[in-house]
């Protein structure tokens, strides 16, 4: 069992290294890929299933926006949207039948 951690260590290690040769050459897809195999195999993926997975689609979780209903999504505007105009602030509010 030594044996199978020792050399899971030394894949660790070397895709580490490869990571940090990604990034030191500008090449961020392939740093990031390398991250997330690492990852993946901390988390206890074989080295193999780790290489075949797709992390793509998986984005990191932004702090502050983390519990319940952080998966929803939130409505954006119309490109060209503006707000309405705010209120005059010495009108009552009400409309002259009421007086």
């Amino acid at each position: 069992m030594r044996a199978r951690w020792c050399g899971m260590a030394e894949d660790i290690h070397d895709l580490q290294m490869r990571m940090d040769a990604a990034a030191a050459a500008l090449d961020f897809e392939q740093a990031r890929a390398l991250r997330d195999r690492i990852a993946l195999i901390r988390g206890g993926a074989s080295g193999q299933a780790a290489a075949q997975a797709d992390t793509g689609g998986l984005t990191r979780q932004r702090p502050g926006a983390m519990g319940l209903g952080t998966s929803r999504q939130q409505v954006e505007p119309p490109p060209g949207w503006t707000p309405p105009p705010r209120p005059d602030p010495m009108t009552r509010g009400r409309s002259r039948r009421g007086r």
